[in-house]
């Protein structure tokens, strides 16, 4: 018995849609995976950040005998102390403020969602946290 092979030279139609389903479940669940990720780099990255803007107000402090002002911001320490002052991961500006609510000032990010409060993805960060996680 022959199988004459000049018939199955291509793909079938249903043969095509499997593969394409299956490419689609897999980039989904790998898509789904990864989103958790991308948030928790944001909050390193604002951490460290903040880590570094709060060495820049002390050397400023150091240097000048005080804080910068509110009216100074943060934006005063570049490019003496710091080589530039970016936006936290989100978009939204670092905030800065003398004299802050848990020492002489408070430099923070309000998170994902640019404002005061939230959870999560939201939350706020502040350098006063990321000063207590450092190792001793």
């Amino acid at each position: 018995m022959r199988f004459n092979n000049a018939h199955r030279a291509a793909f079938t139609l249903i043969e095509i849609m499997i593969v394409i389903v299956i490419i689609g479940l897999l980039a989904g669940v790998v898509t789904y995976s990864t989103v958790g990720y991308l948030e928790k780099a944001k909050v390193q990255k604002a951490r460290a950040d903040l880590a570094h803007y709060t060495g820049g107000i002390d050397a400023f402090y150091l240097e000048k005998g005080r804080f910068p002002t509110n009216q100074e911001g943060l934006k005063v320490l570049a490019p003496q102390f710091i080589k530039v002052v970016q936006n936290d991961p989100w978009g939204n500006s670092y905030v800065y403020v003398n004299p802050g609510k848990k020492g002489p000032y408070d430099v923070m990010s309000y998170g994902a969602d640019g404002r005061e409060g939230g959870t999560g993805a939201d939350a706020d960060i502040a350098g006063t946290d990321v000063e207590a996680a450092k190792p001793k």
